[in-house]
């Protein structure tokens, strides 16, 4: 999470010259790195000034403030779009004398191309003057067109910088809103949601900058090309123009469709993308459910639900386009059909000058205009869900704190009443008062829900008070319960913006016993930690929040259950060094279950559903005897070790390297450390794997094969081909008969003329003529449309195809892949991946058909006409070939430099997301903006060069089209006696078309490779490695297994193939089902039983059992109460719990209970242990746990050390010896717990072996009854 370090490159924009600017010379010399070798971060420009996301960002800030103001004032909702227009409304008005200039060469154009066409009707070879003329007209046209090649990409470049600085404006704002977010405000949106607006929503803005000058420019240009019309053809020309502007309504309406379908397929992608989101961070427990069917039947249902809405906006895009392909056609037959009705002659220079004329107004109108329709709806949907956003309530900045006047440091809490939920009538907190003052620990306990944690977050702010006094002075420090690592070393995540002092740094890490740890990390503190901190296990995870809150130095320390994630004896060492020791001239507040260190601290404060029981001293509590003291007492002689597995819940994935061996010991057996660190050799840095693994050469045509393949069979696809080249035959066709009936048209008068010298019109057969001109006409629009609706339909199937394939694919992947990969990676690939395959890709290609197919049309005509092009022709395409390779070299770098940078935008949103109290009770708000800002600038950096290079290329481009373009004119004025005005107008009016057509042809040939880069990196995660199948071939017996039976043979075992062994020669194949607090978000029900197979009545009972029946009837909606996203409208303590119950139901042979009972206070805890007893008396049990207590009562006992089977037998034998490791392990704890362990070790034992041994008949567990229950295994990972 540091910002990106690197040499900055000064922009050589800022230095350049007006020519330099005009034809962006700047870039060549990037073009000669990017030619020579791969392009690196390094290579990029340091953002413009003008440009930096801090800049933009606050400048829009202040009118968006200005505007909520405002709004309150006039007490109505505040509108994001005026702040908007205020802030940009001066420059890119200036933008808009580009756009006139531009339109109106191109209809003065068709004017000077009708001149050049004249003087071949009336030719003569004698006629000097007139040769002159037409060149001087030729010379203008020429003119006309490099002008127009230079200002289009200078207006381009200007706009698209302007979309680019409103979007990372507005991700700006995004960003800042989201951390100050109120926690009633969290919960009214997801962290999928904010990163969608991130994503998706903000990059609408890049495109709507683009058309909205076209909004007006259309119109005008509408009306300055029928005024030429009617000059040129009379009336005819309104048949023409009304079908485009019959179109324009149509279009206006399907763009409202399209949009309307657009947000109904947001919400459907929102939905998968979050269904995704959790089935990739709950892939260990769906693996060992074994639900990975149910969960694919969840997600293809969503997903076809998502695919019909796609299809049915892909249908209307395909229709646009194929409207937009044959709306010249349809126009210039009604005109001429009119023209030639109403009794006019045909001739060539008005013919062409109309479809020249028409082809220039039929861009704007047709497809800008519609374009600045459908983007700017787009973008004011986007605005009004980002404007949702902003206006979402913030969190009160109340604690003023005190910078450095340490003698008034005080925590003083009066009468304080909270609600997390005001709709619930229940209060949170209810009443409570306390005071802590410098140098004192406040400990506060209570069952599971007490309120303990959201005591902390009301004197964090978070929890916003409704009544009562509440005074914080002094600078906070905050431990979450869920420990919260952000990408970057361990140093920096410790540091935490703190400047680096190196002997305070040392000490901290030894009171957090992080010492040894850090040795053993491959780069010491300075090893990076993934996206999700992949290679700490929760205990380290823990040490490590605990380090960062003392090396803040802050005044008041607030402890969320810091000592579950550790051992016995790291917990004590934490406990004395840290927070008895380190802490001890601090305020500090700690949460715990940890009844044994009650004695050490100031006072106790004991909760229970948000109301305070007791409050004193831990000597008070004993000499008064209440309710706490027998808890305490019953507790005291079993209670020792601290609870495990804290950080289970969001971090299930965190201990992949320690599932069984956990290291985070500084136990007293050294050998367990060697085989300890487990990092995965491959784990990059924070960057995204995939990326790197192919970013030089072209896209395999193979990709191009499969892709094409997933949609449909080879026939459909022949057909496919076929349909296309039929429809741009057509299309020629139509104009070419055009050219060749004004050619009859012209020898008829001539030889009329000739005869009588009286100057006679003689008619051609009109029906003939008309018909096979409207014959053709139909042709041209029936194949354009069914082409593009068939397009769709296949690309469209292939996106799905791919996508369950992919799908299956993932669920079938090793549970490495998913510690490997960090979630923002695999879920890039469900949510941007599929997002191009489902909505660019397809029109993509089909632009690109199309538009390749007229280009071939257009050379073909010109040197059907001028044979004598292919001269010029030739070099002028190796040029362009040359040109295009040469880009392509760099391109491809930036464009992969550009997703690249981009993913570190959205890690770091998430990452803040999960961190959001420690970042704010530390104040990191500032800096992780700046960090946030420094992000956004590097990611400006590639898209500035993305947009710039683009232009270089696309300037020169269109240089070889006017130099084409050129060429025809002369070449045709030269070649003069041997050439048909029909055939000149066609060849020069298809000539001027190439100008905009071929540069978009190019553009979108790079294009289609850029997007089907998703399609390779889609088909990549198609052919992940597979585990084992699901079925096997052998089925068991359908009763099996009757008895839960372990053998172990010999086992090593490791997670990856070439990771270091986890376990070794151990002599038990388990086949798993393990618990860990993964909540799925839906209803409590679907939490407990997803596929709905149990009744209401067994999910009662199962509730009951595990202490949690009272928190859900005190639900609102009960049962179907929705759960927060993961879940967080829980305890981790009751989301443990409700884990359990799922366990519970399956009424599995064989239940492993990894750390259960964690983060559940003692009493719950002895509960839950009595569950287990009782409910799965007839299984085998293999428990993980850290508690002494909860073991001790086992059938046996295994102690793993470093993956070697130690010790293993019944625990009053361990005992027995005295230089066993279990016996060292007892004795930790303290000597009264160990006397109380061992007496009952004792108990059961002979009440198992010897039952008439018992003296006095006192049992202390019905242990006689498990005897039955074959082997009870508890395995202590110690």
């Amino acid at each position: 999470m540091e910002a990106p370090r690197r040499e900055e490159k000064p922009n050589p924009l800022r230095a350049a010259n007006f020519c330099s600017r005009l034809f962006f010379w700047w870039l060549n010399p990037l073009f000669v790195t990017g030619h020579k070798r791969k392009l690196e971060e390094d290579d990029m420009y340091k953002v413009l000034a003008e440009d930096s996301s801090e800049r933009v960002g606050q400048e829009l800030q202040w009118y968006w403030d200005k505007e909520v103001q405002k709004a309150k004032e006039e007490a109505r909702t505040p509108h994001l779009t005026k702040a908007i227009i205020l802030c940009y409304w001066k420059s890119y008005l200036a933008l808009g004398l580009f756009t006139l200039i531009e339109e109106t060469l191109k209809v003065i154009q068709p004017v000077f191309l009708g001149k050049i066409i004249n003087y071949f009707e009336s030719f003569d070879p004698l006629d000097t003057a007139a040769l002159n003329f037409a060149y001087g007209y030729a010379a203008a046209l020429s003119v006309c067109t490099l002008i127009l090649a230079i200002t289009h990409h200078l207006y381009f470049y200007h706009v698209q910088r302007a979309g680019m600085k409103l979007r990372v404006a507005m991700c700006h704002m995004i960003y800042r809103k989201a951390l100050r977010l109120s926690n009633t405000a969290l919960r009214k949106t997801t962290i999928g949601q904010i990163v969608n607006l991130l994503s998706n929503d903000v990059n609408k803005f890049d495109q709507v900058t683009i058309f909205l000058h076209f909004l007006w420019a259309g119109p005008l240009q509408a009306i300055a090309v029928t005024v030429l019309l009617w000059i040129e053809i009379g009336p005819s020309c309104l048949a023409g123009m009304a079908i485009l502007i019959i179109l324009l309504p149509l279009q206006t309406c399907i763009g409202r469709l399209f949009s309307s379908l657009r947000s109904r397929t947001a919400a459907f992608t929102d939905v998968r993308i979050r269904t995704m989101n959790e089935v990739i961070a709950g892939m260990r427990i769906i693996k060992m459910y074994a639900w990975e069917k149910s969960f694919s039947e969840l997600v293809s249902s969503i997903r076809r639900k998502e695919i019909s809405m796609v299809l049915k906006s892909s249908y209307l895009r395909g229709l646009n386009l194929a409207s937009f392909f044959v709306a010249s056609k349809i126009t210039v037959f009604l005109t001429f059909m009119t023209y030639v009705l109403l009794g006019n002659v045909i001739s060539a220079s008005r013919v062409f000058v109309a479809v020249s004329l028409y082809g220039a107004v039929r861009l704007t109108v047709t497809l800008f205009f519609p374009a600045a329709v459908e983007r700017a709806s787009e973008a004011m949907i986007s605005i009004r869900r980002i404007k949702n956003f902003l206006i979402l309530d913030e969190v009160s900045q109340f604690n003023l704190q005190l910078e450095n006047s340490n003698e008034n440091i005080l925590l003083h809490v009066q009468d304080l009443t909270c609600y997390w939920d005001k709709s619930l009538e229940i209060p949170t907190l209810q009443q409570l008062s306390f005071t802590v003052r410098p140098g004192e620990l406040l400990a506060v306990i209570g069952p599971v829900g007490a309120g303990k944690s959201s005591l902390l977050s009301a004197v964090l702010g978070e929890l916003p008070k409704d009544k009562g006094l509440m005074d914080v002075r002094g600078r906070i420090a905050y431990v979450s319960q869920q420990p919260w690592v952000f990408p970057g070393t361990v140093r920096s995540n410790i540091l935490f913006g703190r400047e680096y002092e190196k002997e305070k740094y040392e000490k901290v890490l030894k009171v957090c016993a992080l010492k040894k740890d850090m040795g053993l990390l491959e780069d010491g503190d300075l090893t990076m930690i993934g996206d999700r901190g992949a290679t700490l296990s929760g205990g380290q995870k823990a040490r490590v929040n605990l380090a960062r809150a003392v090396y803040q130095d802050a005044d008041i320390y607030l402890l969320d259950d810091p000592l579950s994630a550790v051992d016995a004896e790291v917990s004590r060492h934490l406990f004395e060094k840290c927070i008895y020791q380190a802490l001890h001239q601090k305020i500090s507040i700690l949460v715990t279950h940890q009844l044994q260190y009650l004695h050490a601290v100031n006072q106790i404060l004991i909760l229970k559903e948000g109301k305070m029981v007791g409050k004193g001293t831990y000597s008070e509590f004993l000499s008064s005897g209440i309710d706490f003291a027998s808890l305490l007492k019953k507790n005291e002689e079993v209670e020792q070790s601290p609870i495990p597995g804290i950080s289970t819940m969001k971090l299930a994935r965190n201990r992949t390297f320690s599932q069984s061996s956990v290291w985070s010991q500084d136990s007293l057996v050294q050998s367990q450390k060697d085989g300890a660190i487990e990092q995965p050799p491959t784990e990059p840095l924070v960057t995204a794997l995939p990326e790197e693994s192919r970013s030089e050469g072209k896209i395999n045509f193979k990709i191009y094969r499969k892709y094409f393949a997933a949609g449909a069979n080879y026939f459909v696809i022949f057909i496919l081909l076929l349909l296309n080249i039929l429809a741009q035959v057509a299309y020629v066709l139509q104009d070419w008969w055009l050219s060749y009936w004004s050619n009859q048209q012209e020898k008829l008068n001539v030889t009329s003329h000739g005869n009588n010298g009286i100057n006679e019109t003689r008619h051609l057969d009109l029906s003939l003529y008309l018909g096979i001109y409207a014959g053709l006409t139909v042709a041209t629009v029936l194949f354009g449309i069914v082409r593009s609706l068939l397009v769709f339909t296949v690309l469209v199937n292939a996106g799905q195809t791919l996508h369950n394939k992919m799908f299956q694919s993932l669920l079938k992947a090793p549970v490495l892949f998913f510690d490997r990969n960090p979630i923002g990676r695999i879920l890039n690939r469900f949510s941007k991946d599929i997002g191009h395959l489902d909505d660019l890709l397809p029109l993509t290609i089909l632009d690109f058909i199309q538009t390749l197919l007229q280009i071939f049309g257009v050379v073909a005509v010109a040197v059907a006409v001028i044979p004598w092009i292919l001269i010029p022709l030739v070099p002028l395409c190796i040029l362009f070939i040359f040109l295009r390779r040469y880009f392509l070299d760099t391109a491809r770098d930036i464009k992969r430099l550009e997703s690249t940078t981009r993913s570190p935008v959205f890690s770091h949103l998430s990452t803040s997301l999960q961190g959001l109290w420690t970042i704010r009770a530390f104040k990191a708000e500032q800096r992780f903006q700046e960090l946030f800002d420094a992000h956004q600038d590097l990611h400006s950096e590639a898209w500035f060069l993305f947009l710039t290079t683009s232009r270089w290329f696309a300037v020169r481009l269109d240089a070889i089209c006017a130099i084409f373009v050129i060429v025809v004119a002369f070449g045709s004025l030269l070649l003069a006696k041997t050439l048909d005005a029909g055939q000149v107008g066609l060849a020069l009016s298809y000539a001027i078309t190439l100008m905009g057509m071929f540069q978009w042809g190019v553009r979108q040939s790079a294009e289609v490779e850029n997007l089907m880069i998703s399609v390779e990196r889609v088909m990549e995660y198609t052919e992940l490695e597979k585990e084992a199948p699901w079925e096997s071939n052998k089925r068991p017996p359908a009763e099996w297994p009757s008895q839960g039976v372990i053998a172990f043979e010999n086992v090593n075992f490791t997670y990856s193939l070439d990771g270091p062994l986890v376990l070794r020669h151990l002599s038990v194949l388990i086949r798993s089902k393990e618990k860990e607090p993964i909540l799925f978000t839906g209803t409590m029900r679907k939490n407990l039983d997803p596929f709905n197979e149990y009744t209401d009545e067994e999910l009662w009972n199962v509730l009951e059992e595990v202490q949690l029946k009272e928190a859900v009837e005190e639900l609102p909606d009960k049962m179907e109460t929705q759960l927060a996203e993961s879940g967080s409208n829980f305890s981790v303590g009751q989301r443990q719990l409700v884990c359990l119950a799922r366990a519970v139901l399956k009424k599995n042979q064989i239940l492993i209970i990894d750390e259960a009972t964690a983060n559940v206070d003692p009493r719950t805890d002895e509960l839950i242990q009595k569950t287990i007893r009782e409910k799965f008396a007839q299984c085998t049990v293999l428990t993980i746990a850290h508690r002494l207590n909860t073991i001790i009562d086992s059938d046996k006992i295994m102690v793993l050390d470093a993956g070697r089977l130690k010790e293993y037998n019944e625990p009053y034998i361990l005992l027995q010896e005295k230089e066993s490791l279990f016996y060292k392990m007892v004795q930790q704890v303290g000597k009264a717990e160990a006397s109380a362990l061992i007496e009952t070790a004792k108990q059961v034992y002979f009440s198992k072996n010897y039952p008439e041994v018992i003296q006095n008949g006192q049992i202390v567990t019905d242990s006689s009854k498990d005897a039955a229950s074959g082997l009870i295994i508890y395995e202590t990972a110690l």
